[in-house]
């Protein structure tokens, strides 16, 4: 399949790597060290596509038509 782009599929949500001032905000405010967020494998095909390594935190935006958006956050891992 040339010439796909995964992230402009209808069902793929708005991914962004944060950024470390932006993780760092992320886990002193819920108070918990990133090895307590849900992981997501370096290997899944968005983390492949937006460049994320290992020890990145991923924002996932949703979008809803009940609530509007939702947001996600993952640390990404080798396995």
């Amino acid at each position: 399949m040339a010439g796909f782009n995964i992230l402009k599929h209808r069902l793929v949500p708005e991914h962004v790597i944060l950024s470390e001032e932006e993780k760092k905000k992320l886990l002193e405010k819920y108070n918990i060290d990133e090895k307590q967020l849900p992981k997501i494998l370096v290997r899944d095909p968005v983390v492949k596509a937006i460049g994320a390594k290992p020890g990145d935190v991923i924002k996932i935006i949703r979008k809803n038509e009940l609530v509007g958006e939702v947001v996600y956050y993952r640390l990404v891992v080798k396995e």
